[in-house]
């Protein structure tokens, strides 16, 4: 605790303003408990940037932890380009705090020499990643939270690509700001080096979705679309991208149309969760329309509802959407005539490995990397020589094409959309495609556990559960021999039947993957943008025809059941 004390003391200094000098001797007077969570570790970049809950304090996101990591990014951006004027474009969500940060984020980097462009009014995230390479930036910032409670907020940087810092950057850029103190902020803008953009980079981005998002097909004017934003973002860009494609049914949820960051219509802004969903859903069900598509504030994760064989609406989850996008996009380049041998499709190790076969049936390589889309835009970059026909995780993102690096629920609405007009032409249906896939290619079920650990005991506890399972491997899940134990980790992939051990060529992270002999996966890791552990769990089932869906699936459904049982999630 006197470590502690003495790092909330050092926010008593002159470096500090009086209302954060005042919050913090207000908690060191009455709040113990509070303190220890704001000051017991610094906010980290994770998976999806640095994210964490507003407030003073070093584990929290401030006017200082934001100050200081866009310090060490203008450090390290000046030590790179020493030759030629230094761009940034900086993009903000709906959430409390984010217009503000993104203004102090241009003052900083201004204040360094550094051109920035602002957008004039939040926007998705997708578009400062496209807005990058649009401007021909050097990097990019946005200010979200993406799909966490209403107390968060976050700060993602993109790099020349596009797309997210990755290695060797990002361990650059984090070394260089962990070696600043507080007082090396810069924080006296130069006005002249701060712009306003908006409509212009709109445009462009709208004819770039288009045309990496529309199809040949048919029927557009028959779906009917019922599209909610969640309070988000995606109000920008998302009706006017459907209407410019010709999509005449579309119905915008007015009650959550208004960006807010109190989300006060859903527990939780995230279309993984159903009651996200759920008023789009009701209306519907009261409208018969043929989709739901929601996105979450900053507008990468889309969550989509459409009718099952019984005409009941039904949320599917990530893995599912992004094997009927995937079936989809590489049979329009087969169609075309297209596949060379030189594609690839991208997606993770925690995702479903029905992406691989489908993709594998065709005749394209499916590049698997850690989770979070950073990765999938390095391998865009890391492979020039291929063509990147699209790419997705399990957690609602999918990417069409590379005229964005990022997770794109602007792009992946228009596609979901294509794929529902042309089977409903067709008198099939989004969810009837799928179930043909399982037919042909295996019925692929997944299961996500999480579990919410908070503060540093919480910290310790996930760790522990790792360590646990590390000491203490499964040998077998449901009654099948695990086969493989692939540790990210130590980057060793094992044989457990010959004990043979293999390099895994991918950058190491704290995850424990088990396959046994009949193709379920369990995947154990700590979230990268939450105070949470994951249990992904996949299994398999054949499926011999649609008719029979509602049974396999059932079985696997119980199956999955059992597995959580013995882990005990």
């Amino acid at each position: 605790m006197n470590d502690i004390l003495s790092k909330a003391k050092l926010w008593l200094t002159d470096t500090f303003d009086e209302e954060t000098r005042n919050e913090i001797s207000e908690l060191i007077n009455n709040n113990t408990e509070d303190l220890t969570d704001r000051f017991y570790k610094n906010t980290e970049f994770g998976t999806g940037g640095m994210r964490g809950v507003m407030g003073a304090g070093t584990n929290r996101i401030n006017k200082y932890t934001l100050g200081k990591a866009t310090q060490g990014l203008s450090n390290y951006l000046n030590k790179v380009y020493t030759s030629e004027e230094i761009k940034v474009a900086i993009a903000y969500d709906c959430r409390h705090n984010s217009k503000k940060f993104a203004q102090l984020v241009a003052d900083v980097l201004s204040a360094n020499n550094i051109r920035t462009f602002v957008f004039e009014d939040l926007r998705p995230t997708p578009e400062l990643s496209f807005a990058v390479n649009h401007l021909n930036c050097h990097a990019g910032i946005v200010l979200t939270a993406s799909h966490n409670p209403p107390e968060y907020n976050g700060y993602k940087v993109y790099w020349t690509d596009g797309g997210q810092i990755v290695p060797p950057q990002d361990a650059e850029i984090i070394a260089g700001v962990n070696n600043l103190e507080f007082n090396d902020i810069n924080f006296n803008k130069k006005e002249e080096l701060i712009s306003f953009i908006g409509t212009e980079v709109d445009e462009a981005f709208w004819n770039a979705s288009l045309k990496s998002g529309t199809f040949d097909v048919k029927g557009r004017e028959n779906l009917k679309i019922v599209f909610t934003s969640l309070h988000g973002t995606s109000i920008k860009l998302v009706p006017e991208i459907l209407k410019r494609a010709g999509y005449t049914q579309l119905h915008v949820i007015e009650e959550q149309a208004e960006p807010n960051g109190d989300f006060p219509t859903v527990e939780s802004p995230n279309p993984e969760e159903p009651e996200a969903l759920a008023m789009a859903i009701d209306y519907a069900n009261q409208t018969n329309a043929d989709i739901v598509i929601g996105t979450d504030p900053d507008c990468d994760r889309l969550g989509i509802a459409v009718r099952d064989t019984d005409g009941n609406m039904k949320l599917l989850n990530g893995n599912q959407t992004m094997s009927v996008m995937t079936d989809f996009l590489i049979n329009q380049w087969k169609e075309k005539g297209l596949l060379n041998g030189k594609q690839f499709i991208g997606s993770t190790i925690v995702s479903t490995n029905l992406v691989n076969v489908i993709a594998e049936s065709y005749g394209v390589e499916t590049k698997v990397g850690l989770t979070g889309f950073k990765w999938i835009a390095k391998m865009i970059k890391d492979h020039p020589e291929l063509d990147f026909i699209g790419g997705g995780e399990e957690s609602f993102g999918f990417m069409v094409g590379d005229f964005v690096r990022d997770k794109d629920a602007v792009t992946s609405t228009l596609l979901a959309c294509e794929i529902a007009a042309q089977a409903k032409s067709e008198n099939s249906s989004f969810y009837n495609e799928l179930l043909k896939i399982y037919v042909k290619h295996g019925f692929f079920k997944e299961k996500l556990v999480s579990l919410v650990k908070k503060g540093m005991q919480g910290a310790e506890e996930i760790k522990q559960m790792l360590i646990d399972l590390r000491n203490n491997p499964l040998s077998e899940i449901d009654g099948e021999k695990v086969t493989f134990v692939n540790d990210y980790k130590t980057s060793i992939r094992k044989n457990i039947i010959t004990g043979e051990e293999t390099t895994i060529d991918i950058p190491k992270s704290n995850v424990l993957i088990y396959e046994t002999e009949n193709g379920t996966k369990v995947a154990c890791r700590p979230s990268g943008t939450e105070p949470k552990i994951k249990f992904y769990i996949g299994t398999k089932g054949s499926l011999d025809t649609v008719e029979n869906a509602d049974v396999v699936g059932k079985q696997l459904d119980e199956k999955l059941q059992r597995i959580i049982k013995q882990l005990g999630v």
